[in-house]
């Protein structure tokens, strides 16, 4: 198998992926919390490295590089809109 063949295999694997994902509805509040817990709201790599309160270096968040990032997050958000709109729960503390 050629690298340009494996390029290819892998892009549609990823685009199979993010249709999965886009298509998904949410159908009921347990499966709309547990997304809401599992996808966290900010990038959790996102760091400052502080040694006796003397900065040493930050690690970016790297959440952008995932190829897949957009489609989990507008997940996260199908969730949320579910249980603002369907279920009438106060979300606040979920954003």
């Amino acid at each position: 198998m050629t690298i340009l063949t494996q390029i290819i295999t892998k892009n549609d694997f990823l685009s199979l992926v993010r249709k999965w994902l886009n298509s998904g509805t949410i159908c009921n509040a347990h499966q709309a919390h547990l997304l809401c817990k599992i996808i966290p709201a900010q990038c959790p790599f996102e760091r400052n490295i502080v040694i006796f309160n003397y900065k040493l270096f930050r690690i970016p968040p790297m959440c952008k590089l995932n190829p897949l990032y957009e489609e989990v997050v507008s997940l996260r958000f199908k969730a949320l809109c579910y249980l603002a709109e369907e279920c009438g729960e106060n979300i606040t503390e979920s954003c």
